[in-house]
């Protein structure tokens, strides 16, 4: 097989020859240049699989090096080799398309892992494979769009900030972007941010040593261990609370944590995706969230669609849907009347793929004859007074949401699961177990109660 070619560019001899040391030991062919009009000679005569730049060169800028390589040799991941600490330059880097960066003085461990990274982008294209196509369902030109952008930003190790409402599907925008990278092998780690104790952030996301502090009873690893080679997916990060914004900073920079209690610190290779649905530039105006932290992680951001801005998707989706729900049943897959189909495609969705699927669920419990008709939706009347309120209404209604408390560590949906257990096994227990009259007294069909049996495993 023959041996990959890697460009270094840097008008630092020193740099140049420990780059081409290092990466000669990888097996792979080194060329290096001092400046840009050497560079872009070098660019137009050989194809090269990976390209180091400095920022700073005697006769333009790395920034000029990125550009090209984007526009013209797309296939070639650049990084950019920047000062110990310039933040700006980095994301400036990672912006104008660069893989990653790497900082000065040069970390060798952290250099051949990210060479190892880079170069695996070779093998994903010619796998040729496109996962969002079947997992990520619609025609429509905005999902289209997101497809576009989930290739391309699998192909970069830039921390990407997916936004969009409550419901679209944000997480798995997040896994088809890990999973069509050069880090699909590693690990993927999903975290939301708001369900951690503010006290217990830092040893959940650094770990801690044994005896660190009360009941930290062995040595644990925290999640940018576990995803080490891999994916971090901050899932709410406008969540987290103020302190652990600081820290969480400092982990991006400089690539490395130390656990609670620790006396080293651990260097991580992590890629980072976070997504929330609240507004996180207007949390960074209002002091909620920091600005720094912020540019950050939104160095490239993917907007996800809500449902009613592609409607067209919703029988594609709604038949998806019914399929699984009935391989997980064990029954056959329910019909959507055509008046049915009709009045999901009109309908605003607030709570988007994710409130489709509910209804769904309640419609395949409540339909006869494996057939859904426009009642068993249950469908809210003026579902578009949701997507126009303004602002402070809209505001005033979240904080009504949080003030609802089911239980203590209890989220809505488990409590309304509670609720509906108990009722069903009060009426079995009432009518001596026998389902018919069972169903009966809870006012649902024979059918919709064996639906229930099953999905909350009632024996």
């Amino acid at each position: 097989m023959a041996k990959q070619n890697v460009l270094v560019i840097d008008d630092e001899r020193d740099i140049r020859e420990l780059l081409s040391i290092t990466l000669g030991r990888m097996d792979l062919n080194v060329d290096a240049a001092a400046n840009v009009s050497e560079a872009k000679r070098m660019l137009a005569e050989q194809h090269y699989d990976l390209c180091f730049t400095d920022m700073r060169l005697p006769d333009g800028t790395g920034q000029e090096i990125i550009e090209l390589i984007a526009r013209q040799y797309p296939d070639t991941p650049v990084a950019m080799i920047t000062a110990y600490g310039n933040v700006e330059a980095a994301v400036d880097a990672l912006k104008a398309g660069a893989f990653d960066f790497v900082s000065k003085p040069v970390d060798i461990n952290m250099l051949r892992r990210l060479v190892q990274t880079a170069l695996k982008l070779a093998e994903e294209k010619q796998s040729g494979g496109t996962p969002a196509q079947g997992r990520l369902i619609g025609d429509s030109p905005a999902i289209a769009e997101v497809r576009a952008r989930i290739e391309k930003l699998a192909r970069s190790q830039a921390p990407v900030y997916i936004s969009g409402e409550s419901g679209v599907g944000k997480e798995l925008v997040a896994r088809l972007i890990h999973e069509q990278g050069p880090r699909a092998q590693g690990p993927f780690v999903p975290v939301n941010c708001g369900a951690i104790p503010s006290e217990l952030t830092e040893s959940e996301f650094f770990g801690h040593k044994k005896g660190s502090f009360t009941g930290a009873h062995a040595d644990k690893d925290g999640l940018f261990q576990a995803a080490n080679g891999g994916t971090l997916f901050l899932d709410e990060v406008a969540e987290l609370p103020l302190h652990m914004q600081v820290k969480l900073l400092r982990v991006i920079q400089e690539k490395v944590v130390r656990p609670i209690g620790g006396r080293g610190e651990i260097a991580v290779d992590v890629r980072i995706l976070s997504a929330t649905h609240k507004d996180l530039a207007r949390l960074t105006q209002t002091g909620q969230f920091r600005q720094d932290l912020f540019y950050r992680i939104n160095v490239i951001e993917l907007r996800v669609p809500p449902l009613r801005e592609r409607r067209n998707d919703v029988p594609k989706l709604a038949v998806r849907i019914l399929d699984r729900l009935a391989e997980q049943s064990g029954i056959a897959p329910p019909r959507l009347k055509p008046e049915a189909l009709q009045a999901l495609t009109e309908y605003d969705f607030p709570g988007n793929v994710r409130e489709l699927e509910n209804i769904l669920e309640r419609a395949v419990a409540l339909c006869e004859h494996e057939v859904i008709e426009v009642s068993d939706l249950m469908l809210r009347p003026s579902s578009s007074s949701s997507v126009s309120r303004p602002r402070d209404e809209e505001e005033e209604y979240e904080d009504d949401e949080e003030d609802f408390a089911p239980g203590e560590g209890v989220g809505l949906d488990d409590y309304i699961s509670n609720v509906e257990r108990e009722a069903i096994l009060k009426a079995l227990k009432e009518t001596r177990y026998n389902k018919t009259a069972a169903a009966r007294k809870l006012g649902i069909t024979f059918r919709a109660l064996r639906y229930k049996l099953k999905k909350l495993a009632i024996d």
